[in-house]
């Protein structure tokens, strides 16, 4: 695509937006509704509309070149990835789930299921690769220097010698028979030599039709094959052959790379024009905007002195200096405002003093309105039937609106023609920069004219004394002030390693196993569906099992948006702390990797199997969570994970487990959570499979946010088998039925679908697909060797998430629900008895 598409595709972006943002506000003043499933509604429409302009901003970001622009587009970019995180929450305070369905909103859309998927912004880790591979060569470094490099672990079966000697049989026996076959081959070929040799010459003719028949049912063969393959591929029983790119898809791919090269040479001119240019201006236009902002001052101090008789007062430094001065007011403005700043002071000294001789009439009062509330609760009835739900103000809405502002006056109709190559706009950059010099002037000509008004008054003025004592009054303040500030400073924790650099405690971290190299898994690796029943299921009033879709996009939103991003993070909702559940198998130390990689960020790994016989006692406790929470916020992003997370809140510990004190972590734990600030990039990841055995309150509290995660349904086990195997070299003929596969399959994990594809691929057995195609029958039996996901460790963690926080909410905002339907029909069912009363009655008289 070239540059005028993408600039097609950012206008047609703000354009929605700005539809988007006329439809959104008048939702902020509304008052409060009472129709939950019309409010979810409105959510789920702003949701989906927002992530798809979201889609269309981030493509226009990773290949628009001008620097200028790029800024632009990421101020907006930012603001739409954080109303997208808030919204998300909205739905979730509404309904008390974390997974939601949007099954006829997208059918209205015209969307579908795969549009639903968050993209997750290029420039995370494009835009900090150096410094990513910088820490990667100090990680590799440090690793070798310690002795403890990671080498590949290759596994190895045990086998009792019966079993050996019976192999060496086997294989020998094979051996044997191999050449006894090429031995008998080479005496077969012999005979017919020598029968051959020995016959006469056939006619042509027949030698002739002989080829033909041959050849001809060779040609026939191969057309019906590639019929039917197409058939079924058509069909969608055969999944389609992975094809290679065509030379278009290649150049395309080439075009993307050279455009990120392009990226960089542009803005690297345009940091150097930002410095030339401003050194220009100062030197330039420097003096003239200097002789203007004096006489402009002077100008005010001869206006003032006209208005009211005196010279004024010069604002401090504290109310913006001279800036305040000509902000669209008169002198005679300026002055009153001053006046009713003094005024202000002044009241505040004569309040203190009575604070003391109100503090009886309070008292007096507090009865008075306990008597007067006992009459006021029918009032108080009707305030709680108006009370409802209500949209909380945006943090990001301001930013959206100012970035597609900016769009509107400065790159909406510009003309560009000229600009082919989209290299910056040298006269925007003088407009700035101007503003940033005059700025800086300002400064310095405040505390020139300041003396110069001094001066003024010093000749003009002879009341000298009364000055000096508001000069002193003023600088008590100022101390009383500074002894303000001195008790906040108090508060601040000790800091254990002030002697130490950060590169001293990355390495002893590294050293000790407390940090580690994620694995290099994209978010897109975790392979899922999207459920399609979601939505009548809930209608139904049952509650669905999430899909692994679902879990995608909640890692996306709660974990890969706030990490990479310090806006998001720092004015969306604050995720400090996230628990990945679920059996074994189904993906949560791959979601956490996924989380790493992403982002960019450092794993640590406190888990308590790396805590055990480390740093004893409570002291070496503290100083290593110091550590640990100290190296991730200075090199932050970074996922601090917990593995085994139950074992910190364990209820009993186990005897086999106590000498490793699993619950060393549980006081300090959310201690140190709570040190976490909104600037800091830093997310705890517990993962578990037994979330049962843990002490429920305490558990709770610390990972407010839990994400269950279920076994595979069909779809998802379908197009698992289809990829695994792909990815494994299998060759996916007409033989191999996934359908069937996927249907078995029933509620067994990603994990023993890997591993039975990785028993049966092995090379011995690929070598073999082209005369030995695959087939189903071959990945039963290590699937027989383990065992599934039981509906009875099912249902237990859904009992379990069911005692939650969130899963009791929604508990009772169901039962709330089933009472007023029941109030509702009990009403019309004795409406309905009473008119069959008066009706029966009416007949009686008659009679």
């Amino acid at each position: 695509m070239s540059q005028s598409s993408y600039g097609q595709m950012w206008d047609a972006a703000q354009g929605a937006l700005e539809d988007l943002l006329e439809d959104e506000y008048p939702t902020m003043q509304l008052r409060p509704q009472k129709d939950r499933l019309q409010v979810f509604q409105t959510l789920a429409t702003f949701y989906l509309r927002y992530l798809k302009i979201f889609r269309a901003l981030e493509e226009v970001y990773d290949q628009i070149v001008h620097p200028q622009k790029r800024r632009v587009v990421h101020q907006v970019l930012e603001g739409v990835m954080g109303r997208l995180v808030e919204l998300k929450n909205e739905m979730v305070e509404l309904e008390y789930s974390e997974f939601h369905y949007f099954d006829d909103i997208l059918q209205d859309f015209k969307m579908t299921p795969e549009d639903l998927e968050v993209p997750i912004p290029r420039y995370f880790v494009r835009e900090k690769m150096r410094a990513l591979k910088e820490r990667e060569k100090m990680l590799a470094h440090i690793l070798a220097k310690g002795g403890c490099q990671e080498h590949k672990t290759v596994p190895v079966q045990f086998m009792s010698v019966e079993r050996a000697v019976w192999l060496l049989q086997v294989s020998e026996r094979a051996r044997q028979g191999r050449l006894r076959a090429h031995f008998m081959k080479t005496i077969r070929q012999e005979e017919q030599r020598r029968l051959q040799g020995n016959s006469s010459m056939q006619d042509p003719n027949q030698a002739a039709t002989c080829i033909q028949k041959v050849w001809r049912g060779y040609r026939d063969r191969r057309r019906v094959n590639k019929e039917c393959l197409e058939e079924m591929i058509f069909l969608g029983m055969i999944p389609a052959q992975q094809m290679t790119p065509s030379p278009a898809q290649l150049h395309a791919q080439q075009v993307e790379s050279r455009r990120h090269c392009v990226q960089e040479e542009h803005e690297a001119e345009y940091q150097k024009a930002l410095v030339n240019i401003k050194e220009s201006v100062r030197s330039v236009d420097g003096p003239d905007i200097k002789e203007s902002l004096q006489e402009q001052i002077r100008q005010w101090f001869l206006e003032c002195r006209d208005a009211t008789g005196k010279f004024p007062d010069f604002p401090s430094p504290e109310d913006g200096g001279s800036a305040s001065i000509f902000a669209q007011k008169t002198p005679e403005q300026v002055a009153a405002e001053f006046a009713a700043k003094e005024e202000e002071r002044e009241k505040m000294k004569k309040s203190k003093e009575e604070k003391d001789k109100k503090g009886n009439d309070r008292k007096e009062k507090k009865k008075e309105k306990k008597g007067k509330m006992k009459g006021k609760k029918g009032k108080g009835d009707t305030e709680e039937e108006e009370k409802g739900w209500k949209m909380t103000p945006s943090n990001f809405l301001p930013t959206v609106v100012e970035g597609a502002k900016l769009y509107k006056e400065v790159w909406h109709n510009r003309d560009e023609k000229q600009n082919f190559l989209q290299h910056f706009d040298a006269q925007l950059v003088r407009e700035e920069k101007r503003l940033e010099v005059e700025e800086e002037l300002r400064v310095q000509v405040d505390e020139l004219m300041r003396q110069e008004l001094k001066n003024l008054k010093l000749v003009v003025d002879r009341d000298k004394g009364k000055k000096k004592k508001k000069v002193k009054k003023s600088s008590k303040k100022k101390k009383k002030k500074g002894r303000k500030t001195g008790k906040k400073k108090k508060k601040k924790e000790k800091d254990l390693t002030a002697d130490r650099t950060i590169e001293s405690l990355y390495e002893e971290l590294v050293m000790e196993g407390f940090i580690i190299r994620p694995k290099n898994i994209k978010l897109t690796d975790y392979i899922g569906e999207y459920s399609y029943l979601g939505t009548t299921l809930r209608q139904a009033d049952i509650e669905p099992m999430p899909s692994l879709s679902d879990v995608r996009q909640l890692i996306a939103l709660y974990g890969v948006l706030p990490l990479g991003s310090q806006c998001v993070h720092e004015r969306g909702p604050l995720i400090r702390a996230l628990l990945l559940t679920g059996p074994a198998g189904v993906g949560k130390k791959m979601l956490v990797h996924a989380l790493c990689t992403e982002t960019g960020a450092n794993l640590f790994d406190l888990s308590p199997a790396t805590l055990a016989g480390k740093y004893p006692g409570k002291s070496g406790l503290q100083y290593l969570l110091h550590m640990v929470f100290k190296v991730a916020r200075q090199l932050q992003p970074s996922v601090i994970w917990i593995g085994d997370a139950e074992k910190t809140f364990y209820k009993k510990v186990p005897k086999l487990e106590k000498e490793m004190e699993p619950k060393r972590l549980k006081k300090s734990l959310p201690k140190v959570l709570k040190s976490i600030k909104p600037e800091d990039r830093v997310l705890v990841v517990g993962t578990t499979r037994r979330p049962f055995d843990a002490d429920i309150k305490p558990f709770c509290k610390v990972y407010k946010k839990i994400i269950l995660i279920p076994r595979p349904d069909y779809a998802s086990r379908f197009t698992l088998w289809k990829e695994l195997l792909q990815a494994g070299g299998a060759q996916l003929g007409p033989k191999l039925d996934l359908s069937s596969l996927a249907k078995v399959t029933d509620g067994y994990t990603q994990g023993h679908i890997l591993q039975a594809i990785q028993t049966v691929l092995n090379s011995h057995r690929l070598n073999q697909q082209t005369k030995r195609p695959l087939t189903a029958v071959e990945f039963i039996p290590p699937l027989a060797r383990q065992d599934p996901v039981y509906k009875e460790e099912e249902e237990a963690f859904k009992a379990w998430y069911s005692r939650t926080p969130l899963g009791k909410k929604r508990a009772r905002a169901a039962k709330a629900s089933e009472e007023e339907d029941h109030k509702k029909g009990k009403t019309k069912g004795g409406k309905s008895q009473k008119k069959e009363k008066k009706g029966k009655t009416k007949k009686r008289k008659k009679n």
